[in-house]
């Protein structure tokens, strides 16, 4: 079981699981509740992914500094039972037939904001946890989590919403919140609040940007992350809508399509260790960017019939790039940030990649109505394959491994 014996790594673990399967849960049911039960346009769609990941490039730096001088455990279980209460919130006002799009944007805007807490919160109390010489193996094993959330969240909410309903699925969701917060709960290593120090918040992100920028490696891996998610956002901000509408696909088909795309992220999470010993940590990661890249372009020939085995195939490998380069890219930069600078170096690689997604979000929504959806798609998919050339020309292309020693 190797970190699994960790009795409070183990906590963490089945808290995580739990959080990433609800979370898959809403990645679906939301914009089917917006599409389906509110009839929103695509552009109002969009929106909602840009509410929900607008936080990260208002907050992301500034709660970088804040998880660097507090403990971590209980921003982790407020930021779980506030999500629980916000999601609960939207099947209640759908029962009483008041839900508009105003209060989903607002919860989808609230939920972000405490997501930001609980994402860098989250990366930096691993290490508190474990050795590090067991940092890629607890990696690996919460990016199995996302795996295996990114295969059950889409099959399970589409089945919720064929049987019972959209609402249904957003309230399964607060309970994946609850539920880890009580995991959350129990982990009983102390949580130690770091030694006081000077506070000036604009001197302490610099900190954090001056260690990013100064290591190549890292600022290969950030940028790449920045670039790669903002054509992706472009992306997902209309995938959905143009299943459901251009296509014709049910709710309950598209989650199958889902969870049959994503089985390429379980595979990630159970071999990602073996490739990176088999070929080198430095080798896995850009071969994983060119790979994420060349499979998206299969994505804009998605279509009726045989022709959906394209989604089904880009979505295999570009979820199981994702996973490799999650837990190798993770790995490193917890290895190599000193523990007073982690939350800040969590929190800029964070704002990077999901600071982005509102303006990626809004570019998808915004070229859908004139150019279609699946031209959209098309000019998605061409710019996160240009992106792979941040981590192949970057000193990844003349390593094996991530060591020191290889780096040198």
């Amino acid at each position: 079981m190797g970190v699994l014996r960790n009795p409070d790594f183990r906590r963490l673990w089945l808290a995580d699981l739990a959080s990433q399967v609800g979370s898959r849960i809403d990645v679906l049911a939301v914009p089917l509740l917006a599409v389906t039960a509110l009839g929103a346009p695509v552009f109002e769609v969009s929106l909602l992914r840009t509410a929900q990941a607008l936080p990260y490039l208002v907050l992301g730096l500034q709660v970088g500094v804040w998880c660097d001088r507090i403990r971590h455990r209980p921003v982790l279980i407020a930021a779980d039972a506030g999500r629980a209460v916000l999601i609960a919130s939207v099947p209640v006002a759908a029962l009483f037939g008041v839900l508009g799009m105003a209060q989903l944007l607002a919860v989808v805007l609230a939920v972000g904001v405490l997501s930001v807490f609980f994402d860098v919160a989250h990366q930096t109390y691993v290490p508190r946890l474990v050795a590090p010489a067991q940092l890629p193996e607890a990696n690996a094993r919460l990016q199995t989590n996302r795996s295996m959330a990114a295969v059950a969240g889409p099959g399970l909410a589409g089945v919720i919403v064929q049987a019972l309903g959209v609402a249904a699925a957003l309230a399964a969701d607060a309970v994946s919140y609850l539920w880890s917060a009580l995991w959350l709960r129990r982990i009983e290593t102390p949580d130690t609040r770091p030694a006081p120090r000077e506070r000036r918040l604009l001197r302490e992100i610099g900190e954090g940007l001056r260690l990013v920028r100064g290591d190549r490696v890292l600022l290969a891996i950030s940028a790449h992350g920045a670039v790669s998610s903002f054509f992706q956002s472009a992306h997902l901000a209309i995938v959905i809508v143009f299943l459901a509408r251009d296509l014709g696909l049910s709710p309950w088909v598209i989650g199958v399509l889902g969870t049959a795309s994503l089985t390429g992220a379980v595979t990630g999470g159970f071999t990602a260790r073996w490739l990176g010993e088999r070929i080198g940590q430095a080798r896995a990661l850009w071969g994983a960017a060119v790979l994420f890249g060349l499979a998206y372009q299969l994505y804009p020939f998605t279509g009726r019939g045989w022709a959906l085995t394209c989604f089904v195939l880009a979505g295999f490998f570009t979820s199981y790039s994702v996973i490799v380069l999650s837990v190798f890219g993770v790995s490193f930069q917890q290895a190599v940030t000193p523990p007073e600078l982690l939350g800040r170096v969590n929190a800029i690689s964070q704002t990077l990649v999901y600071g982005v997604v509102p303006l990626g979000s809004l570019l998808g929504g915004a070229l859908a109505g004139p150019i279609g959806m699946r031209a959209t798609l098309h000019i998605a998919a061409a710019g996160v394959l240009a992106s792979a050339a941040i981590m192949v020309w970057s000193p990844l292309r003349k390593l094996r491994d991530l060591t020191p020693a290889d780096r040198r």
